[in-house]
């Protein structure tokens, strides 16, 4: 590592769920503390999550963070005072075809995030409760997504048989390659945003945003969606109960976010240099 960390790093980005959460959606103090020791040292700090701007604003307070943040797995960047820096919303055309491939999967909860809401056509699905959980509010109940195809932030297709969902990412990638990005936040979840909606763009976005050079930037995850921001990022850290696949693609694995990986990611690799 001692290569890869020659750069001080002046900019970090952190996933949120799997990463800078503990399994139950809280910040255990050390992690509190080492983003505060972060922050002391003049390193900037910022979020990039799958979720939507308003399921960030209780981590966001209790961390101090007063950054642009990254929702939506990059597609919506929003800055302190909650006005948006960028959005990019799904094509029509490629929310219809997510849409009808999932509609037809007897296993999978599918719902929409648009406008600020989670949309939902059944409230009482295996997996509803789980993300109420992690979001801090429940869905709105529709008949139909039709009326909110010009705004769709995400689509996620939520099942906890996760073969099933390595599948449906195969295939919804051939039929919208180009049009939108799909991958798996979480093994339970297979989210579905616009092209620019990549962590990996925010990051550059808010590199240059803030002024910070690449090299000097660093990024910590766990999920699918998080590698495209380690490719881009000076220094990439995957969590230490990330699959193999994210794992290979970081250049250094902290522990678990049971085990305070965050926090020992910034004291090792960041505070250290």
């Amino acid at each position: 590592m001692s290569e890869v960390t020659a750069q001080p790093i002046r900019f970090l980005l952190s996933d949120m769920d799997g990463t800078l959460l503990l399994p139950d959606h809280s910040l255990s103090q050390r992690t509190i503390d080492a983003v505060r020791a972060l922050r002391e040292a003049g390193v900037l700090f910022s979020l990039a999550t799958g979720r939507p701007p308003k399921a960030m604003l209780q981590t966001i307070e209790a961390l101090g963070v007063d950054l642009p943040t990254a929702a939506f797995n990059g597609g919506t960047l929003v800055n302190p005072d909650g006005s948006l820096l960028v959005a990019h919303y799904l094509p029509a055309t490629a929310a219809l075809t997510t849409l009808a491939l999932f509609a037809d999967q007897p296993d999978v909860e599918v719902w929409v995030f648009s406008g600020g809401d989670w949309l939902a056509k059944d409230p009482e699905g295996p997996l509803v409760p789980r993300e109420q959980h992690g979001l801090g509010y429940p869905p709105v109940v529709v008949e139909s997504f039709e009326p909110y195809l010009t705004r769709i932030d995400k689509i996620v297709a939520a099942s906890n048989n996760t073969q099933l969902l390595v599948e449906l990412e195969a295939r919804l990638l051939a039929q919208v390659e180009g049009q939108a990005q799909v991958s798996r936040s979480q093994p339970v979840y297979l989210d579905v945003t616009a092209m620019q909606a990549n962590k990996g763009d925010a990051l550059a976005t808010l590199a240059e945003h803030l002024g910070v050079p690449l090299e000097h930037t660093a990024a910590i995850g766990d999920g699918g969606n998080d590698p495209a921001m380690f490719h881009v990022a000076g220094l990439s850290i995957a969590m230490g109960q990330a699959q193999e696949e994210v794992k290979r693609q970081a250049d250094a694995i902290t522990a678990s976010n049971s085990d305070d990986g965050v926090a020992q990611a910034i004291e090792q690799y960041i505070l250290k240099h």
